[in-house]
């Protein structure tokens, strides 16, 4: 699946986000650090704050996967997104948005907080918490302002981002080398994703008019807590959506692991539920199975209350689980999707971002598009995923017991990527096809 062509006005604003899971990243790339602005001085998030927003990120998530699963063309694919990518990018527009632009975004995000306070809980959770042991994983997180030479950025904006997400500014000249520009600003995405997310931004995209590029990147390696034993994987068969099926690669293993089942209350529908905890973290992949031919209206119903009462019921058993191996990438126009959460002044000419520029900018700003591609990879060691996600700006003018509980994947699925420790999601999505790419 391909993106969709990202509108290109002049002059342009583009802003950016790419999370990675599984490889490398850093910040460099293409433009010369000339400022750091100090962070302005506000209160550090508090935990309440912290955790309220990671249910936030949580919510805004299930709203988004409701919302590009509505049309029935899009409902049966395969999906992935990262909820805490497109927060990440929409965290660092809203200190500078102002009016019925801030309420909107704010309502869309879940948020009541104050714009600064929200930066602060989003990069609070951004932040990893203890550096991980041998066997754990490695999780690196950076961000960084791109301007066009000369663009004035307002000082207070540049401060709240210092001091929530650590941001310095990169100067670029989009005016003169639009190309170079781009590739220096895609570099960054494709370095920070080890090359899984090419050309975020194509030819045209980041143009002459362009002014500023905020990126963030963040990646993980991680392995399962216990790995599946290759030897045991299989070809077996996997029901679709559409009742049809095919053997497809598939995982087993017999093993302690937190789980749950349930059916009916307000979802309606059984379903089963599984943990798979990432070796030395507070990281996990969950899964939530529902019965086949419920998986629709299953996730249809399906809130961030449920969810949460789904993850609260887990308690450990041992589980004979078999689970199928996929890989696939995904790509999105976003900006239906938020317009449809509500957010629809900053995509107009009642867009008031006017908390970014600084004095003698060439006119206001309004959002033009919001984009999201990504990939994930399941395989018997672990987990690899990446996501870019964009948003533009125009200038308007153990041992087993004898009978463990069994839970064989064979039909459409959730799943989400999350940490247990501060229920931040990094990745949600759905499988409806392992063999599809």
């Amino acid at each position: 699946m391909s993106a969709t062509s990202v509108r290109t006005r002049r002059p342009a604003v583009l802003l950016l986000c790419c999370v990675a899971l599984l490889t490398a990243c850093g910040s460099s790339g293409g433009g010369t650090a000339v400022l750091r602005a100090d962070p302005v001085t506000v209160p550090p998030a508090d935990p309440a704050r912290t955790a309220a927003t990671a249910a936030a990120t949580g919510a805004f998530g299930l709203d988004l996967l409701h919302t590009l699963t509505a049309d029935p063309g899009a409902a049966g694919r395969n999906l992935v997104l990262s909820p805490s990518g497109l927060a990440t990018v929409l965290a660092m527009v809203l200190p500078g948005a102002r009016g019925a632009t801030a309420e909107e975004l704010a309502g869309a995000l879940h948020t009541e907080l104050t714009p600064e306070q929200y930066a602060l809980a989003t990069g609070a959770l951004n932040r990893p918490g203890a550096p991980a042991g041998q066997d754990g994983p490695v999780l690196r997180q950076s961000d960084d302002l791109w301007a066009q030479q000369g663009y004035p950025i307002d000082r207070h904006y540049l401060g709240v981002l210092a001091a929530a997400f650590g941001t310095g500014v990169h100067t670029a000249d989009f005016g003169k080398d639009p190309e170079g520009a781009r590739k220096a600003v895609n570099g960054v995405v494709e370095k920070a994703t080890e090359g899984r997310i090419k050309n975020l931004f194509g030819p045209g995209q980041i143009n002459r008019g362009t002014r500023l590029a905020l990126t963030d990147a963040l990646y993980l390696k991680a392995d399962w807590a216990e790995p599946f034993t290759a030897a045991k994987s299989a070809d077996r068969p996997f029901h679709r959506l559409d009742g049809t099926g095919s053997a497809v690669p598939t995982m087993a293993q017999t093993t302690r692991l937190r789980y749950a089942e349930g059916s009916g209350g307000i979802l309606g529908e059984p379903w089963q539920a599984v943990e798979l905890r990432y070796a030395g973290s507070t990281l996990a992949m969950d899964l939530v199975v529902p019965a086949q031919g419920g998986f629709e209206a299953f996730r249809k119903g399906l809130d961030q209350a449920e969810l949460d009462r789904i993850l609260g019921s887990l308690t450990e058993r041992t589980v004979d689980l078999t689970l199928p191996k996929f890989h696939f990438d995904t790509a999105n126009e976003l900006t239906p999707a938020l317009q449809a959460l509500g957010v629809k002044a900053a995509f107009g000419a009642a867009a008031d971002l006017s908390g970014i520029p600084g004095p003698g900018a060439d006119g206001a700003l309004a959002i033009s598009t919001v984009v999201q591609k990504a990939t994930v990879q399941v395989d018997e060691q672990g987990t690899v995923a990446a996501v870019g996600s964009g948003v533009g700006m125009d200038v308007m003018a153990a041992p087993a017991p004898a009978n463990p509980v069994e839970l064989h994947i064979d039909r459409p699925f959730l799943f989400l990527i999350r940490d247990t420790a501060t229920g931040r999601p990094l990745f949600l999505g759905q499988v409806t096809d392992p063999a599809a790419r």
